[in-house]
């Protein structure tokens, strides 16, 4: 397509075919992602959705062991959700002159459900949105500027985000980023309290378990410590929640498993149930106060779509979902199943298997390391790099275009595999994954054998 010439429709869109998709992309929005989708077989048009299946438009069924990032606790269309977000239709979507019903609502409801004295929230569209008013409120509540994050991390990739977000592949292109952000390692404590002695630190923001750093787990006690520092150095804590929380961990939220409060909790992803963008930082009364309170300070900080009725209604739904279902003692069993299952796999392919860690839904394979070798050598070093980068891809490619099951790896630790399937997830379902790994690692004897097999196509590119 060129400019100038007749618009898509939407009926028109809906019928574009994988390639076309691809020349569009390539043409109109990403081509390097184009191109990188298309290497391993992953621009497969999907065209339905529900629970844990997605279907291509060549009729076939996938298991999405993803799911969307954590954004699809409920899983693909819901019922109840999508008709949430139906009920909602005829209210007005966006009226700014007005206070909005089903935002306070969900506000309310949050407040139920949150721990500690957490009531005070506002309402934005994307998880990185939450984390950047997260740092707006922390730093207009405490009049202090810096930020302390972990390395490792992942908050998102808008600006402020970026300068909290571990991983210096995504922040280089941009710097300089938001003056006063510094890392501690995760998990210690030691160089925490370094940076908190002078009581000039804002806030340290947190992933109760890293995500994209690889799965990680803190040592139990960690996280009650961290609070205890905080708070003798007048410094806000900051969780995010944002794939963490609604019952991915088997708990309502994963701090909850060392009952700590924070004073700032950043949510998003299943909070609109994978139907409707939300996202949302919530405090308590004093810190809000601080920072917004009285009508002077009310609208420092706002979003135009934020708090929607359509993506609260979302919200609300979800919630009840959540609960009614009882999906966090649902998450703790089917959990706990699939960790026995992968860790069996690990005491039968140690050279493959470095390590399975996880809690509840969340839950990633670390892999052996590429190293040395002839043809590393013959290659300049390319094999070695290219396993570095791409080796749980590798994995992912073989589990969706030979066994049809949707997975990633891990953003800032690509020898990281995860599964995160929607918390509805079957037993049944869990025993696919199983049976699908046993089958590649027994083809593989080694990581040599793995990457040679599934990585020979790419290298060549």
């Amino acid at each position: 397509m060129k400019k100038g010439e007749d618009l898509l429709s939407l009926q028109e869109a809906m019928q574009l075919n994988r390639r076309d998709v691809r020349d569009i992309y390539k043409q109109y929005a990403n081509p390097g992602l184009a191109t990188m989708m298309g290497l391993i077989n992953f621009d497969k048009k999907f065209v339905r959705a529900q629970g844990v299946s997605v279907w291509d438009d060549q009729g076939n069924e996938y298991l999405d062991f993803l799911g969307g990032y954590g954004a699809l606790n409920f899983g693909h269309n819901h019922p109840q959700i999508v008709e949430a977000v139906q009920q909602a239709g005829e209210l007005p979507n966006l009226l700014q002159a007005s206070l909005g019903t089903l935002y306070a609502a969900l506000a309310y409801n949050l407040a139920q459900i949150t721990p500690g004295e957490l009531c005070r929230t506002f309402f934005g569209n994307s998880g990185a949105e939450a984390v950047e008013g997260a740092l707006k409120l922390a730093r207009a509540a405490t009049k202090k500027t810096r930020i302390i994050h972990c390395e490792g991390s992942f908050h998102g990739k808008t600006f402020g985000a970026l300068s909290v977000t571990g991983k210096s592949k995504y922040q280089h292109p941009f710097k300089p980023l938001l003056p006063g952000c510094e890392a501690v390692p995760f998990g210690d404590l030691n160089a925490l309290e370094a940076k908190l002695r002078n009581r000039d630190v804002a806030a340290f923001i947190i992933e109760p378990i890293q995500g994209e750093g690889g799965v990680h787990i803190p040592e139990e006690g960690y996280l009650r410590q961290v609070r205890d520092l905080c708070t003798r150095y007048e410094t806000l804590l900051i969780f995010d929640e944002i794939q963490t929380g609604f019952a991915r961990t088997g708990t309502t939220f994963a701090c909850q498993w060392d009952t700590v409060e924070p004073d700032i909790m950043c949510l998003g992803k299943s909070l609109g149930g994978g139907v409707m963008p939300i996202s949302a930082f919530t405090t308590t009364e004093g810190i809000w106060d601080r920072a917004f309170g009285g009508m002077e300070k009310c609208a420092l900080h706002t979003s135009t779509f934020g708090g929607n009725a359509r993506a609260c209604a979302a919200g609300i739904a979800s919630i009840e979902v959540m609960i009614n279902e009882d999906l966090a003692e649902q998450t703790r069993g089917k959990g706990a199943y699939l960790l026995q299952g992968l860790r069996e796999l690990q005491e039968k392919y140690p050279a493959l298997i470095k390590e399975v860690r996880g809690r509840g839904l969340l839950i990633g394979i670390e892999f052996n390391q590429v190293s040395g070798g002839f043809l590393n050598k013959v290659t300049g070093g390319k094999l070695n790099k290219f396993a570095e980068e791409y080796l749980a891809a590798l994995v992912a490619g073989e589990l969706m275009n030979r066994y049809q099951i949707i997975t990633a790896y891990t953003l800032n630790n690509p020898n990281v595999i995860r599964f995160e399937p929607p918390l509805i997830v079957t037993r049944e379902q869990l025993d696919t994954l199983l049976h699908a790994l046993e089958d590649i690692f027994k083809k593989h004897s080694s990581i040599w054998s793995l990457v040679l097999s599934s990585g020979k196509n790419l290298m060549m590119k």
